[in-house]
Parts: C-alpha cells; structure tokens; sequence
C-alpha cells in the first residue's frame, strides 16, 4: 500500500468536516440565522426555502456517502495494519492513518527512546521496502 492510499482515511475525514460546516451555514440559512454563506451560489438564488431544503438534503446524501467510503476505508486499513508482521510498525501505522497523531505525538506513544525523526525514516522504510515486495 502507497502512502497516498494510505493517507486517504484523513482526507476522506478533512471533507466530511467539510461538508458539516457547509451544512451548518446552509440550515442556519434556511432558518434565518443571517450567516453567511461561503463556496454556494448567491444567497439570492438560495432565497427560496424549497432550493435550501434541497440544497440540505444534497448536502445530507453526499455526506453520508462520504461517511460510507470512510468506514470501508476504515476497513481496509485495519486489514492492512493487522498484516505488517512487525508489531512496533503497526503501532507507527494505526496512530498515524487510523488515529491522524503527528510524528512527535507517535514517537511519545511508541516510546523506548523512539525519536521523531526516528519513528518518521522508520516509517517510511517500511513503505520503501514494503512497495519493492512482489505481490502475492
């Protein structure tokens, strides 16, 4: 796995966090809140109570469809993570694409005098190493 397949998981989570603000501008729109909308066509087009409830209900769908793909992301990196022989490197692996932890918030999880840089050439060790293994 490529560390832009495994970096998907966090942005998958960037949208949906995303798209819930888009979806708070929009229902304090629909009720009159007076915030503004940013990213949307003009309010004056939005106006109509019947275009921002179905703006919302778009809205609503696309999330839930990104929510889907992130459990099934979800999934499939778990699966992933629960091959890597190495224990210490599955740990390095769920904190940072399951749990989104930095490099130095991971080397004070990992411990045992693990550095930043440490955890971090470690890491990407494995995935050199890991993408020149033939595929079974």
């Amino acid at each position: 796995m490529t560390q832009k397949e495994l970096g998907q998981l966090y942005w998958l989570n960037r949208e949906i966090e995303m798209d819930k603000r888009q979806l708070e501008e929009l229902t304090a729109a629909a009720i009159g809140a007076g915030s503004k909308i940013t990213g949307l066509p003009h309010a004056a087009k939005l106006a109509d109570k019947t275009a921002l409830t179905t703006e919302i209900a778009n809205c609503k769908a696309l999330m839930e469809a990104k929510i889907q793909l992130c459990l099934a992301e979800y999934t499939r990196l778990h699966r992933f993570i629960s091959t890597v022989e190495d224990s210490q490197m599955r740990m390095i692996l769920t904190l940072r694409h399951i749990n989104g932890l930095n490099w130095r918030q991971i080397s004070f999880h990992v411990g045992g005098g693990n550095t930043e840089d440490g955890v971090k050439m470690a890491y990407h060790r494995f995935l050199k190493k890991s993408a020149s293994k033939p595929k079974e």
